[in-house]
């Protein structure tokens, strides 16, 4: 297990802070440590990406010197708990006053803080992994203080808190969260008295702020093999607390076509098959709820048995109120919908004779998320019958490679009609309306059916010749321009 002068060597700029750190700290004769996270990774020989101090006294007095020293001009403080950010570069730091907190039982936040010494402030942490520190004083660089037997847990591998559970995650519930965090990303096992623990408990989420608990969620996405943890959440009961519509999943039957019968299980597939594909969240959160819709759209057909007819419109909807209660970003929200809208279409496409029209709108609709939609596609397969897999990758390589053509891609990721709304309205003489949009969405059907060539010219013809009942069908409003 590695030591605080592994970085010396690992990361060289990272120990030159602290040793900085540690010299300031002795300068004004004050006691210094790194804790928390900042050791655990440590010693599992993680790369640093911030700094956690623990100063015995005032944490925002000390952030001060401590930035003045390192040349930052302003610090973050937050005087209620005396603790401070430091934007440093190329690592934050950040400063916080030994202290131990009693809360109110109808919230999270402290009701009280005391100031308190090394061990005082170690107890009140979350997991005894997280409950150990590192002094940063020169003539004790590295001497490692672990009350609570942290090293010997990373060491089993296994998440335990350092008090009764019951009040660890009574004080703050999202402990219950980061419990799901640690166990996917560090391949740890809950203890047993911690697990039954945030079962009694689960329900107590619900007094932390949704950015919290949406914060830790992604968290949870990012991690490895990112079902470890939603299982847990699923099987201690937040899952129902934090995002209902996946929970309603668990034991809800599908068809035998894929490997996981369950909706649920299914889905945890495909979100850790995104994630063997993808470092990206974003990804995993669209593996996630691509199928959010089975369960209100599930039926039983007599030859079929269970359908889902429509499941992949009526879950594009759906996110609109998930995106609204869960806090996401407009462009997430805006990205979580397309893929979950378009998520069967290469699969179609795969599945029938492929045309270049049928191809070429896929594309467009994707437009710049096109090779995230094929992953999240690829991410779908979950079924072991490798006669079914041959022959669905064979059909499904076949579509990607029409849509490989990087010409014609670049042309259709910015697809609209060569002939604009401007142009439109001058000729027509219309005003802005719904008409001027029928009358361009008549031209980009017909280029995408390859009724005209995609350009100005073909395009700005079909506006002025007359129009046949069969071209009528992809021109609606163009009779207009023949007035």
């Amino acid at each position: 297990m590695a030591n605080i002068h592994h970085l010396a060597e690992k990361q060289p700029e990272i120990y030159s802070i602290l040793k900085k750190i540690g010299e300031v700290a002795n300068s004004k004769e004050k006691e210094v440590y790194v804790v928390g996270g900042v050791v655990r990774d440590l010693l599992l020989d993680r790369p640093l990406k911030e700094i956690d101090l623990m100063v015995v006294g005032d944490g925002i007095e000390f952030a001060n010197t401590l930035a003045k020293e390192m040349g930052v001009k302003k610090i973050i403080p937050f005087p209620k708990f005396s603790t401070a950010h430091i934007p440093f570069k190329p690592v934050p730091i950040e400063v916080a006053a030994a202290r131990e907190e009693t809360y109110n039982i109808n919230s999270r936040k402290p009701q009280k803080v005391i100031y308190t010494d090394l061990n005082g402030d170690l107890i009140r942490r979350d997991f005894t992994i997280n409950a150990m520190a590192m002094s940063l004083t020169p003539d004790s660089f590295g001497e490692l203080h672990d009350p609570h037997n942290g090293v010997k847990d990373l060491l089993a591998k296994q998440l335990i808190t350092p008090l009764d559970p019951d009040d660890t995650f009574s004080e703050d519930p999202i402990r219950m969260m980061r419990a799901a965090y640690f166990a996917s990303g560090l391949g740890l096992e809950i203890d047993k008295k911690c697990f039954k623990s945030m079962k009694r408990q689960a329900d107590r989420i619900n007094i932390v702020s949704q950015e919290r608990i949406t914060t830790e969620f992604t968290k949870i996405l990012s991690t490895p093999k990112p079902s470890v943890g939603l299982i847990i959440l699923q099987e201690v009961g937040l899952m129902k607390h934090i995002f209902p519509e996946i929970h309603i999943m668990y034991g809800m039957d599908q068809t035998k076509e894929w490997h996981h019968k369950d909706i649920f299980y299914h889905t945890m597939q495909v979100v850790d098959n995104a994630a063997n594909l993808s470092n990206k969240m974003e990804l995993r959160f669209a593996a996630l709820v691509h199928d959010i819709a089975k369960p209100n759209t599930r039926r039983i057909d007599p030859q079929k048995g269970y359908t889902f007819h429509g499941h992949d419109a009526v879950g594009e909807r759906m996110l609109n109120k998930v995106a609204k209660r869960m806090k996401l970003s407009n462009n997430l929200k805006d990205y979580l919908k397309k893929l979950t809208l378009l998520h069967l279409r290469p699969i179609a496409l795969a599945k029938k004779e492929i045309t270049d029209s049928a191809v070429r709108r896929v594309m467009v609709m994707a437009g710049e998320d096109l090779d995230d939609l094929l992953t999240l596609c690829r991410a779908d397969i979950t079924t072991k019958n490798p006669k079914k897999v041959k022959q669905y990758m064979r059909n499904f390589e076949q579509v990607e490679l029409k849509m490989k053509d990087v010409v014609e891609r670049d042309t259709l990721k910015a697809f609209q009609s060569p002939v604009r709304g401007a142009e439109i309205m001058k000729v027509c003489g219309l005003q802005e309306g719904r008409i001027v949009g029928q009358i361009k969405f008549a031209i980009e059907e017909a280029i995408l059916d390859e009724k005209i060539d995609n350009t100005y010219e073909s395009a700005y013809a079909l506006s002025l010749i007359h129009i046949s009942e069969p071209t009528r069908r992809y021109a609606i409003g163009c009779a207009v321009f023949c007035m």
